[in-house]
């Protein structure tokens, strides 16, 4: 069986899953880097004895 263009068009493509489709929505109504700016500040630094905190950037976009 032949492939038509129109069902060739889909191969390449992915199915975006809820949390992409979620997390691109997140960035298009609040943009993260200014976010990250705003609560860096106030987030805890390493260097101190035990669990040493995650990133902001990473802690925080858990993808």
């Amino acid at each position: 069986m032949q492939l038509t263009f129109g069902d060739a068009e889909g191969l390449g493509k992915r199915k975006q899953t809820r949390r992409e489709i979620f997390l691109s929505e997140m960035e298009r109504i609040l943009p993260w880097k200014p976010l990250v700016a705003l609560v860096e500040p106030h987030s805890p630094v390493s260097g101190r004895p035990g669990r040493q905190p995650y990133a902001l950037a990473t802690s925080s976009m858990r993808r």
